[in-house]
């Protein structure tokens, strides 16, 4: 069964993880992917999500997929338990997920029924096409990406940090482009959107 945990920021939902998961957490093990990130000048949100997992008994295994063999990559994914992907630029982890051939390994992952935690980039990735939050992230930043289909693990699109700064203009931008053309799910920064099978729902508060 499909188990998907889709946040705009995991340290702020972390406390829903293991009611959803459905069993203790520690000393399992999670592919923490912190791929998206790497063009960005910020990036302490990677960090604060890796203390989250460690308060949660995780054991992390870092995975940066723009440096390291397809061989690696498939057994580091399909050895642990979870797989997390953070927060970033969406257009440079989908170009780095295509090139590595860790968009596929995720895939076949998910339909085993792997659980996978995505925050900010990556939950939007489990979208059909990532076009749609342009006005988010600087495309310019993935020049080797011609093809904006992403995943398609949901039939959906993840819209993160509703409400939130710095990316409140350009999400209620987006909701005004895209809401009579794509199924819209956004969430704020203390909202996760929790995939279980068929069931969708949304925990946590705006």
């Amino acid at each position: 069964m499909t188990k998907l945990f889709l946040s705009s920021s995991f340290v702020d939902v972390s406390e829903f993880l293991e009611s959803f998961i459905g069993e203790k957490l520690e000393n399992k093990k999670i592919t923490f992917i912190p791929t998206a990130s790497i063009p960005e000048e910020y990036k302490a949100y990677v960090e604060n999500d890796r203390k989250a997992f460690e308060k949660l008994g995780l054991i992390i295994e870092i995975l940066d997929i723009s440096n390291v063999a397809k061989n690696q990559i498939e057994e580091i994914i399909r050895k642990n338990d979870f797989i997390y992907v953070s927060g970033g630029n969406t257009f440079y982890l989908l170009q780095e997920l295509k090139i590595s051939g860790t968009d596929k390994i995720i895939i076949e992952e998910i339909k085993k029924g792997k659980p996978y935690i995505g925050a900010s980039a990556g939950s939007i990735i489990l979208s059909r096409n990532i076009k749609y939050v342009e006005k988010m992230d600087d495309k310019t930043k993935a020049k080797n990406l011609t093809d904006y289909n992403a995943l398609n693990v949901v039939n959906f699109y993840p819209l993160p940090h509703h409400t939130n700064e710095p990316f409140k203009k350009s999400v209620e931008e987006i909701i005004v482009d895209y809401k009579d053309k794509i199924d819209l799910l956004p969430i704020s920064n203390t909202e996760v959107i929790q995939v279980c099978g068929e069931e969708i729902k949304i925990v946590g508060t705006k």
